[in-house]
């Protein structure tokens, strides 16, 4: 019975290196991806049912200060802005992802950020009141600046805290909790609810409430174990940190996993961001995260978003209708991401990835097809909706949420953080680059704009496919020997 029970428990050992969802790992995934990815989706879509009543305030405000009304270039100027000044906060955001969790650590600067957030909240929210749009513009920068961190930081700190065989189910939690954030913002901006002229200014600021649970909770939940043994070089807090995330006491395997990693990159040190560029070693990991980051906001997800209400229009769908419509699409995009989490352990990363970018640059091409002729074709208007849709499933299995996993995965403790510098710049800087661009793209060219995003997304899955490894189910070391292959350099490892 003894050696019965002796060998359940080390058959429960080896299972330990392969890690079950315990209760603090959901929680602390749920905290920091309710309470900083959550946001970033709201403050994406939150100004768009709102818009007229905000430029219309705008217009007040600008007449009760000079007595006249405000010129139609200069409302759509201050109105660009509002839209813009998002994604450039969140490229200065990114910029101080390095930074920051290394000297402040994962947590710490997830804590840090909020107060981006709740400031920002209060500004906007009371803006109507102080009678000053300004205030928005500025907040809307704030804000951005919270959702660079954020979207780098909790991938990153989820990443390093995640056994190998959960590490990609719960990398997608963040882009989970960013559509959530996209279809609650598109669910209280609806006529009915927030989206109207007295509500906007609530609707702006209920932002803060997700900080602010956040910033009463995650105090409670452990560090990033990898943070404080191999860069705090403290291993009884990062011993007791994965016992309480892993649920048991024997941790050894991956205390000894990390000291492996520890003493292969010594030599290395910190990366900082000019030398992440200039390392042969990590060549090919960080050209594919500039490829994926940048296929990831260049394949046009926001201008598909962007055109989905035209296009439901020239189908025929009522005006009044078109904004409930939005938001079924943005409740079809939830649903795919919660499927992503369930299989990308099954499928694998690469899977994904390249089924995503192969159902959005087929969407494109048809969509371009179907809006060249429904005019003559009756039913091309139908087929041009059921292109968005598909274009968004496509994006929400694999090219949105796989290629942040991926920095995480392809990247050791030293370079993770100018890795993640390096991507989260990528992305906002295409990001802000689409929502200037896309305007005078499609005055000019107009349903050809989208063959420019299909050429892009089958260039990212060519590169996909002849490039990037799989990385399911390994090590951060394993993939690190998979790459180093590709960089054609030798790996320095203990001797142990």
């Amino acid at each position: 019975m003894k050696l019965k029970r002796e060998n359940q428990e080390s058959s429960e050992g080896s299972e330990g290196a392969k890690g079950k969802m315990t209760l603090p790992l959901a929680l602390v995934a749920l905290i920091s991806a309710f309470g900083s990815s959550f946001q970033y989706g709201y403050n994406v879509s939150v100004i768009n049912s709102p818009a007229p009543y905000m430029q219309d305030f705008y217009n007040r405000t600008y007449l009760d200060r000079t007595g006249v009304p405000m010129d139609g270039g200069f409302q759509t100027l201050l109105w660009s802005l509002t839209v813009s000044m998002f994604p450039l906060g969140g490229f200065f955001g990114s910029l101080m992802v390095w930074p920051m969790v290394n000297r402040c650590g994962r947590k710490g600067t997830l804590l840090i950020n909020n107060l981006f957030s709740i400031a920002a909240a209060v500004l906007m929210g009371t803006s109507e009141l102080a009678k000053t749009f300004e205030v928005i513009i500025l907040s809307r920068v704030v804000m951005g600046i919270f959702a660079g961190l954020a979207s780098n930081v909790v991938p990153m700190f989820l990443g390093e805290m995640s056994p190998k065989n959960l590490r990609g189910a719960i990398g997608v939690v963040p882009q989970l909790f960013i559509t959530i954030g996209i279809l609650s913002a598109q669910i209280l901006g609806l006529n009915s609810i927030l989206g109207n002229a007295e509500g906007w200014p609530v609707l702006l600021g209920l932002t803060g409430i997700p900080s602010l649970l956040q910033l009463l909770t995650l105090p409670f939940f452990p560090e990033s174990p990898r943070y404080l043994l191999i860069q705090k070089g403290n291993e009884e807090q990062a011993r007791r940190a994965l016992q309480r995330l892993r649920g048991w006491e024997d941790v050894d395997d991956e205390i000894q996993e990390m000291y492996q990693e520890h003493q292969s990159e010594k030599e290395e040190g910190q990366f900082s961001v000019l030398s992440l560029f200039t390392f042969r070693g990590l060549r090919w990991q960080l050209i594919s995260i500039i490829v994926m980051m940048a296929g990831q906001q260049l394949s046009g997800v926001n201008a598909v978003f962007y055109y989905a209400d035209r296009i439901f229009e020239s189908a025929g769908v009522a005006s009044s209708s078109i904004q409930y419509v939005t938001v079924s699409i943005g409740a079809i995009n939830v649903v795919m991401t919660l499927l992503a989490v369930f299989i990308v352990e099954s499928l694998g990363r690469r899977i994904l990835l390249l089924a995503g970018f192969l159902l959005c640059s087929a969407s494109c091409a048809i969509l371009t097809l179907a809006l060249n002729l429904q005019t003559t074709v009756s039913w091309m208007s139908y087929l041009s909706i059921v292109c968005v849709i598909a274009y968004i499933i496509g994006h929400a299995i694999g090219p949105s949420p796989i290629p942040a996993v991926m920095i995480t995965e392809m990247f050791l403790q030293s370079s993770r953080p100018a890795a993640f510098m390096v991507g989260g710049s990528v992305h906002w800087l295409s990001n802000f680059t689409v929502g200037l661009v896309f305007l005078y793209m499609e005055a000019g060219l107009g349903p050809y704009s989208f063959l420019i995003f299909c050429a892009i997304c089958v260039t990212t899955m060519l590169y996909i496919f002849f490039v990037v490894p799989e990385t399911k189910n390994k090590t951060f070391m394993e993939i690190n020997r998979i790459m180093a292959k590709r960089n054609k350099v030798e790996i320095q490892e203990s001797k142990e």
